[in-house]
């Protein structure tokens, strides 16, 4: 990692998805977690480190490519209950303004897309550092999360458990390890 100016890392990237995870965690039956990722998305984006207000950046993931670690709940996650994966394939993220907050903190503004469901999300994320790769690519890395309601989106199925509360919790967060390489 380099302690390079922002500004001298202004330019076009596109997301790495080899080196970068898109994963949430849910509560499952009100006593654990549930944690997962998205195996298949791509994205890109524009940085001005001069001027983080004019960057930019939008991701694509495919809902079908949810990965829990157990394929009877994926099977199920993918159906009308959750995704509903085969009617709506994508879920994509569209940002609208990105605030600096601190040094390495910014809140990327977006429209987040589930089942044609559009809503606002604000994503906090710290830069980690850049570096040139051995190959000669200058990559960023970039950590955020964000928290919403799945039934914003639509997602409302539960189960009630036998001593109360519900078999999954309505809070969902997202989480993103981004590396991306900048285009010349």
């Amino acid at each position: 990692m380099t302690t390079t100016p922002l500004a001298s890392l202004t330019g076009n990237y596109t997301l790495d998805p080899a080196h970068s995870q898109i994963g949430f965690v849910a509560r499952h039956a009100m006593v654990t977690k549930v944690r997962g990722a998205f195996n298949e998305f791509e994205g890109s984006g524009h940085f001005d480190g001069e001027d983080p207000s004019k960057s930019s950046a939008e991701i694509t993931i495919k809902a079908a490519s949810i990965d829990t670690r157990n394929q009877q709940r994926d099977g199920h996650l993918r159906t009308n209950d959750f995704l509903d994966a085969p009617a709506f394939p994508e879920i994509t993220f569209v940002s609208t303004g990105v605030q600096r907050l601190g040094d390495n903190d910014f809140r990327l503004t977006g429209d987040l897309t589930i089942k044609d469901v559009t809503r606002p999300l604000g994503i906090d994320f710290e830069f980690q550092g850049s570096a040139t790769d051995p190959y000669g690519n200058l990559r960023v890395g970039f950590e955020g999360s964000a928290a919403i309601s799945r039934k914003d989106y639509g997602i409302t199925w539960n189960a009630a458990l036998e001593g109360g509360g519900v078999l999954v919790g309505d809070k969902v967060i997202l989480e993103f390890e981004v590396s991306a390489i900048r285009q010349p």
